[in-house]
């Protein structure tokens, strides 16, 4: 799958788990994820290109615990999986 698909997919999975993506000109900062008024929003900076604002988005979802139970493609699973903080013994 090419980096602009597996944005795609990511995009569509931090849709479904109630995360609020914006892409927007964020000028020398890199984005990434916040939480207000209790909705996690993840920021993107639309100057960067689709491989760092793909990252970004990966390192947002990968802390999520629920990322684990929704479907993904096979790529998506292990990019996120690699990208997880360390499981608690």
């Amino acid at each position: 799958m090419d980096t602009l698909g597996l944005y795609q997919e990511a995009l569509h999975l931090a849709s479904d788990l109630g995360y609020e993506v914006r892409e927007e000109p964020l000028g020398d900062l890199p984005g990434g994820r916040c939480t207000v008024k209790g909705t996690t929003h993840v920021l993107l900076n639309l100057e960067r290109p689709v491989a760092e604002r793909l990252e970004r988005l990966l390192e947002s979802l990968a802390v999520d615990e629920r990322v684990a139970a929704e479907p993904m493609s096979r790529l998506l699973a292990a990019r996120l999986r690699a990208l997880a903080p360390p499981s608690a013994p």
